[in-house]
């Protein structure tokens, strides 16, 4: 709870640049990680574990996208800060 908490308490405070945006996400997928294992834990199933083990790559496609994301958008503008990127339009 308090890894979630921080997390979402790190996006709202940190709203430079996209990549330490990013982290706080990180944080978040570590605390739902935990959540499935120590569920799985206490309820004597391994449906959590088997679950926990899919987080890794969905943390590995963020990271990837997010990463893509980044390197048009420094291509494009020329910055990563926030502020250049809320004027995009689609």
């Amino acid at each position: 709870m308090i890894i979630s908490i921080s997390g979402i308490r790190g996006i709202l405070l940190n709203r430079r640049n996209i990549p330490i945006m990013s982290m706080p996400i990180e944080s978040m997928l570590l605390a739902v990680n935990s959540n499935f294992l120590v569920f799985s834990i206490s309820s004597d199933d391994m449906m959590g574990q088997s679950f926990a083990s899919l987080v890794p790559t969905v943390a590995a496609a963020e990271s990837a996208i997010g990463l893509a994301i980044f390197v048009i958008t420094f291509r494009v503008r020329g910055t990563i800060a926030v502020e250049s990127i809320n004027s995009i339009q689609g």
